[in-house]
């Protein structure tokens, strides 16, 4: 059997689909959101990492922060972080416990998805007692 020569503008269109394939594998991210990790901290990132240029952007979190108790609230991702035992817990509920004594809330914005890592600050800007009719607003 004899073979045929292929023609060049058929190797090119070949070429050419195998580039195109190439590049249809490339894949970009546009975050990443993890879950709780060990020790019961998230980490939710959606920017560069925080060794990274960031160029003016850095993912914001918005709390309201009950002073009363000691619980925040992060308002996109509708979790609570709350003291129980020795240490923070992170939860989509409350313990009835807390629910019932929440109290006043001030808003909290902040570049960080763990805000207690702050709390010892807020607790000191905020302390519990001092919200009297300042419900939901910036201090």
């Amino acid at each position: 059997m004899k073979s045929v020569p292929i023609k060049e503008p058929l190797m090119l269109a070949i070429c050419a689909v195998f580039v195109f394939c190439l590049a249809a594998c490339s894949t970009t991210t546009g975050g990443v959101m993890t879950g709780v990790s060990v020790g019961g901290e998230p980490h939710a990132k959606t920017g560069p990492p925080s060794h990274a240029p960031a160029h003016g952007y850095r993912a914001k979190h918005t709390y309201h922060y009950y002073p009363d108790t000691e619980v925040y609230f992060d308002i996109s991702r509708e979790l609570y972080f709350y003291i129980e035992g020795d240490g923070w817990m992170v939860s989509a509920s409350l313990p009835r416990h807390l629910h019932a004594r929440l109290g006043d809330y001030v808003v909290i914005e902040m570049d960080s998805a763990t805000p207690h890592t702050h709390s010892k600050k807020h607790k000191e800007k905020y302390p519990p007692g001092q919200m009297k009719d300042k419900k939901g607003k910036k201090w």
